[in-house]
C-alpha cells in the first residue's frame, strides 16, 4: 500500500486469523481497511487508528444454511424448546390467556425426543380454551394443529392421502394433529401469504442477533414456494428490508424450487425451467443475490421422515420417504441445472442422498458446466461411498455442526451405534478433498456459529454422549468451515471467507479469554464470545 494513501481503519493490537497461508494458520497483529475492504495486514498509516487490546479477529463468520424470515417470525411466537409436555401446554394455555377469542396461538422449537411425545390435539384444545393452535417442530418438517384447525382443513374426523406427507392418525383412524412433510401445505391456504412488512419486520429482527454473534453473511434456504416459502413475492421483502436500512448482513436467497415454472426461451437458449425473464442463480450483488433453486428430496432424521435404506433403530420397519415421486426429482433436478441454476438438494437420508448424486451425475454428463458446484443440503447420513462419490462429483455437502449437540440424542436412537458416525459427518468430508461449510439450518437449532464450532470439535451430544467422535475436527478446521467454507459453498471465496487484501472488510471480534477458538481448550470452545462486529468495514454492533 502506498504511503500516500491513508487506511481508513487501522485495527491494532490484535491477534487477527487472516485464514491465509499454510494451512490457513497466519496470524498478523494489524489490519487496516478501506472503503469496505482489507488492504493490508500491517501497520499503515491510517485515518483512525482502534486498539483492540489484544483481541482475536476472525473474518466475518457466514451460515451456509438458514432460515432468516422463519427464525425472525419465531421470535415472536412461543418458544417450544421446553423439557416435557405438561410445560407445553402451560405455554401454550398461558399465551391463549392473552389473546382474544378466535386468534391463534403460534409455538415453534418442541421435540418429541425430548418431552416424550407429539403434543396431542385434544390436550391443545384444553389448554387454549378452543382457540386454534398451531405448533410446528424444531426441524420444521412437521407440525401439530388442533381441532378447529383440523376443522376447517376438513380433517376433523378423518385423514386424506397427501403426497410426500402424511396426515397421521390413532389406532381408529381419527387424526391426532400431526401433520408430516407435505401435509403441512394443506395450511398454506389459512396462513399464507405473509404480508411483506411482516417479513421485513421478521428479517430485521433475525439479522439483529446474527449481528450480535459475529455473523455477517447468510444464505436463506428456501424463499417463495413449498412448504418453506412464506410467500410468492418474499424475495420483495429482502428487497424492501434492504431499502429500508434494515438488512443487517448479507444475504443469499435460494428459491424454492415450487416457484420455477416453464419457460418459452428460444430452443437456442436451453432455458425450460426458472424464473420470469430468465432470471436465475447469480443475479445480485455482494449484500443481497439469487443462489441455488432448492428440492426437497426428503425430511427430517429425528422426525423419522428421511428417505433412508435401512430402518430406523428405534422404530423397526419405518424408513422414511421421498417428499416426491423419485423421476419427479430426478427431472427438476436435471432441469434446474440444464437452465443455468446451481441446485441445493435437502437429503438427510442415504436413499435421498443416492437419488441426488444420481441426478447430478447425470445432469453434468448430459449438459456439462465447469466448477458448478451442486449442494447437498444436510447430507445427513452418508455412507462412506456417498461420500467419496460427493468428493468426484465436486458436490458440496452442507452439514450442520450443531445437530450433534442439540438434537445428537435423537439422532443416536434413530440411527443406532452402527451408523452414529454416518451422521453429520465432517472429518471424512474434509479427509475426502472436499471444502466444507459451517451452518446451523437455525432455527432448527440454536444458529450461534461458537456453538456449532464446539460441536464440530467435541463430538458430543448436549446429554453428554459420543456422536461419531471419528468426525471430529479441529479448532482452526471448524473456523475455516465457518468463514472459507461456507464463502466457498456460495461460490464467493475470492471476496470473503478470509482477511487478506482486497477482501471484503466483514469480521468478528472476540474475546481474549477463554481465547483464540482455534487454540482454546475445546471443552471452553463454546464460552468464547463476540465483542465486536464488523461489515464493509464499519463497526455494527458491540457488546
Amino acid at each position: 500500500m502506498s504511503s500516500a494513501l491513508q487506511a481508513d481503519v487501522l485495527l491494532t493490537n490484535a491477534r487477527v486469523r487472516t485464514l491465509t497461508g499454510p494451512g490457513r494458520a497466519d496470524v498478523a497483529s494489524h489490519l487496516a481497511l478501506l472503503h469496505g475492504r482489507v488492504v493490508a495486514t500491517e501497520e499503515v498509516p491510517a485515518r483512525r487508528v482502534v486498539d483492540l487490546g489484544g483481541a482475536v479477529v476472525v473474518p466475518g463468520f457466514h451460515d451456509a444454511h438458514n432460515h432468516m424470515a422463519w427464525y425472525g417470525l419465531s421470535l415472536a411466537e412461543v418458544d417450544l424448546r421446553l423439557p416435557d409436555l405438561e410445560a407445553l401446554y402451560a405455554a401454550v394455555a398461558e399465551r391463549a390467556a392473552t389473546l382474544p377469542e378466535g386468534a391463534w396461538v403460534v409455538g415453534a422449537g418442541y421435540d418429541e425426543n425430548k418431552i416424550g411425545a407429539h403434543p396431542d390435539r385434544d390436550a391443545l384444545d384444553r389448554a387454549a380454551g378452543g382457540r386454534p393452535v398451531w405448533l410446528r417442530h424444531t426441524s420444521g418438517h412437521m407440525c401439530v394443529v388442533n381441532t378447529p384447525l383440523l376443522a376447517e382443513l376438513g380433517l376433523a374426523d378423518a385423514a386424506r392421502d397427501v403426497p410426500g406427507g402424511l396426515v397421521v392418525t390413532d389406532a381408529a383412524g381419527r387424526p391426532t394433529g400431526l401433520l408430516q412433510e407435505q401435509a403441512q401445505q394443506l395450511l398454506n391456504a389459512l396462513v399464507l401469504p405473509y404480508p411483506v412488512a411482516t417479513l421485513v419486520d421478521a428479517i430485521e429482527r433475525a439479522g439483529r442477533v446474527y449481528l450480535s454473534q459475529g455473523i455477517t453473511s447468510v444464505v436463506e434456504a428456501g424463499v417463495g414456494g413449498g412448504w418453506i416459502g412464506k410467500s410468492p413475492v418474499e424475495v420483495a421483502a429482502y428487497l424492501s428490508a434492504r431499502e429500508q436500512g434494515r438488512l443487517p448482513v448479507r444475504v443469499e436467497l435460494m428459491v424454492a424450487a415450487d416457484a420455477l415454472h416453464p419457460l418459452t426461451a428460444h430452443v437456442d437458449d436451453d432455458m425450460p425451467l426458472g424464473l420470469d425473464l430468465g432470471v436465475r442463480t447469480g443475479l445480485g450483488d455482494d449484500r443481497l443475490r439469487l443462489g441455488p433453486v432448492k428440492v426437497f428430496s426428503d425430511g427430517s432424521l429425528i422426525g423419522h421422515t428421511a428417505a433412508m435404506c435401512e430402518d430406523f433403530s428405534d422404530t423397526p420397519g419405518e424408513r422414511g420417504y421421498l417428499q416426491d415421486d423419485a423421476e419427479a426429482l430426478r427431472s427438476r433436478i436435471l432441469q434446474a441445472h440444464r437452465s443455468g441454476w446451481r441446485v441445493a438438494a435437502h437429503a438427510i437420508g442415504d436413499a435421498a442422498i443416492d437419488l441426488v448424486l444420481d441426478a447430478y451425475a447425470e445432469a453434468q454428463e448430459r449438459w456439462p458446466r465447469p466448477d458448478v458446484r451442486h449442494r447437498i443440503e444436510h447430507f445427513g447420513v452418508s455412507r462412506p461411498d456417498q461420500v467419496l462419490r460427493a468428493a468426484a462429483l465436486g458436490v458440496v455437502p452442507v452439514p450442520q455442526g450443531r445437530f450433534v449437540g442439540e438434537i445428537g440424542d435423537g439422532m443416536l436412537r434413530a440411527l443406532g451405534p452402527e451408523r452414529s458416525g454416518w451422521a453429520y459427518r465432517h472429518r471424512t468430508l474434509l479427509d475426502a478433498g472436499i471444502v466444507v461449510p459451517g451452518s446451523s439450518d437455525r432455527p432448527v437449532v440454536d444458529g450461534a456459529p461458537l456453538l456449532g464450532m464446539h460441536d464440530m470439535v467435541n463430538r458430543l451430544t448436549d446429554g453428554g454422549l459420543p456422536c461419531g467422535p471419528e468426525e471430529a475436527v479441529t479448532g482452526l478446521e471448524a473456523l475455516v468451515s465457518y468463514t472459507y467454507g461456507s464463502a466457498h459453498a456460495s461460490r464467493v471465496e475470492t471476496s470473503r471467507g478470509t482477511l487478506a487484501p482486497g477482501m471484503l472488510a466483514d469480521l468478528a471480534v472476540l474475546s481474549a479469554d477463554p481465547g483464540d477458538p482455534t487454540e482454546v481448550d475445546p471443552a471452553r470452545l463454546r464460552e468464547v464470545e463476540v465483542r465486536e462486529t464488523w461489515l464493509g468495514g464499519e463497526r455494527v454492533w458491540s457488546a
